[in-house]
């Protein structure tokens, strides 16, 4: 058995999260172990008597392969804990989610992200800021990275996708349930040059209980978050929360202190949140003013079609051949052929046998 399919199924029993899984795999050895785990395992794992019981229930009656296939089927990545590919920047996190279900593709630039997020009842001014944030973050070679909802998050990702960058949407629903239905569209286009990531499973419906906790996703994933437009009790006023505990840079931008769209914003700069006044505040205070460069050098290096899609799925961790012909469809020979000339163009560097990363 694929051990994907063992987390997708841990994904869908209630009352077991991040703290309680890594608890019943530290337990029994593995993800596999944790599936199969006895009753004293479950007990040692500090699992409650209600949770056993929906734990056994879901043994009984979750199917591992369709679950999986289930994925396959959707065109769905899984993405766990396991993964080197999993995003370095949320990994950390507490409550990191031990599975994203990512419907397009989170690539090494992505490293490089950064949060922005606002109200639904957006202002034109709060558009217009938002527009000319994420076109210009995206010109500097920065993923934008918000959620997806109308008003600011909406402005956003359309603005990077007009720059030719890249977003990535974190939903409160699963990754095939697109809210709010009206920016199905827009959920495409992030889907072809980004990605829509979830941590809920396929079918997850967007229940407003699932929102809030989405937020420490989209902190999580990005260096720096930045709030544009909030009231009082904005939502985007929790992912600051969670940007906060994450050690994430905090910036809101200013409003005219008789505007109820401005409070959030202003009473954050209020308790120390930096003041947004123009995008090189960001990239300055974050170190990423050089991303320009790096993207520069990824964009004229990979003249080939074939040498820059399998550049994608390299990173400065390393990749062994046998996962990057699995990842790009093409044959062994033709991946090995493929990093031998890169090699000699300096662009990769191998790190062990049959192991390569960018170099």
């Amino acid at each position: 058995m694929d051990t994907k399919a063992y987390w997708i199924a841990f994904n869908r029993v209630p009352g077991i999260g991040p703290v309680r899984l890594a608890a019943l795999i530290e337990a029994c050895g593995d993800i596999g172990a944790a599936w199969r785990a006895s009753i004293s395992q479950m007990q040692a794992a500090r699992l409650d008597r209600r949770t056993i019981e929906l734990f056994l229930e879901a043994r009984r009656t979750i199917d591992l392969a369709v679950e999986l296939q289930r994925t396959v089927d959707a065109g769905v990545e899984v993405l766990t804990w396991e993964d080197a590919t999993y995003p370095e920047s949320l990994r950390t996190v507490d409550g990191a989610p031990p599975v994203l279900y990512v419907r397009g593709r989170i690539v090494s630039q992505d490293e490089w992200a950064i949060a922005v997020v606002g109200t639904r009842h957006a202002s034109s001014y709060g558009r217009e800021v938002a527009r000319v944030l994420g076109a210009a973050l995206a010109q500097a070679g920065v993923t934008v990275v918000s959620g997806l909802a109308l008003g600011i998050d909406t402005v956003a990702h359309h603005a990077a996708l007009d720059a030719g960058g890249r977003t990535l949407a974190v939903l409160g629903s699963g990754v095939d349930q697109i809210y709010p239905p009206q920016n199905r569209g827009l959920a495409q286009a992030i889907a072809a040059q980004g990605a829509l990531v979830s941590e809920y499973a396929l079918g997850t419906r967007p229940d407003a209980s699932n929102f809030p906790p989405r937020n420490r996703i989209i902190s999580g994933l990005s260096r720096g978050v930045i709030i544009v437009e909030a009231g009082e009790r904005s939502g985007a006023l929790i992912t600051a929360r969670f940007a906060a505990e994450q050690g994430r840079e905090l910036f809101a931008v200013p409003g005219s202190i008789l505007s109820p769209g401005s409070a959030g914003c202003n009473t954050l700069i209020q308790q120390g949140a930096a003041p947004l006044l123009t995008i090189d505040d960001v990239l300055e205070q974050l170190n990423m003013s050089s991303i320009v460069d790096h993207q520069d050098v990824r964009q004229s290096v990979p003249a080939d079609p074939a040498e820059a899609a399998l550049l994608t799925h390299l990173s400065h961790e390393p990749s062994h051949v046998d996962d990057l012909v699995r990842m790009t469809a093409m044959t062994p020979s033709q991946v090995s052929s493929l990093l031998a000339l890169m090699e000699l163009r300096g662009l990769v560097r191998q790190v062990g046998v049959m192991t390569y990363m960018r170099a």
